[in-house]
């Protein structure tokens, strides 16, 4: 399924996506060094071994990343206009190199825009699950969609 239609969205609706992704150690250091990011804790073998975790910890910024971009396919894809920002980022549990993550996405509210009647605002909830079910990161994503008609 591609993207949606503002008008074809409903409050509650919720999506399980398809793709899931296993977190390899190529992704987290490539992603950290593409971004300038030096924290040991995700470039660094020895020092993650001698903190609280025990192993590398995977960069958070390409969790939340990657959470946004397997919700994509199934509902911006081809009908966005724009992002208009996220709120509420939370990750509640860590992600570890060989973790199997999946998304969900719920419909929480639609409004259509003021300045734009071609358009309307669509808030998801981003949900990021382990292997183990345990969310892993969750955000609101405000998404400025074409509508269908006028």
């Amino acid at each position: 399924m591609a993207g949606k239609y503002f008008d074809q969205w409903v409050i509650g609706e919720t999506l399980s996506h398809d793709i899931r992704r296993t977190v390899t150690e190529t992704d987290n250091l490539l992603f950290s060094t593409m971004t300038h990011n030096p924290q040991p804790l995700h470039i660094d073998t020895e020092a993650a071994k001698a903190s609280e975790f025990g192993q590398i910890l995977v960069n958070g910024t390409f969790t939340f990343a990657l959470m946004v971009g397997l919700s994509v396919g199934d509902t911006t894809l081809g009908t966005l206009v724009a992002n208009l920002g996220y709120d509420k980022l939370v990750m509640p549990k860590p992600v570890f190199i060989g973790d199997t993550l999946r998304c969900e996405s719920e419909v929480t509210e639609l409004r259509s825009s003021k300045s734009r009647p071609d358009a309307g605002i669509v808030t998801f909830t981003h949900r990021l699950l382990n292997q183990r079910d345990e969310i892993v990161c969750q955000c609101l994503r405000m998404a400025l969609i074409q509508k269908a008609s006028l």
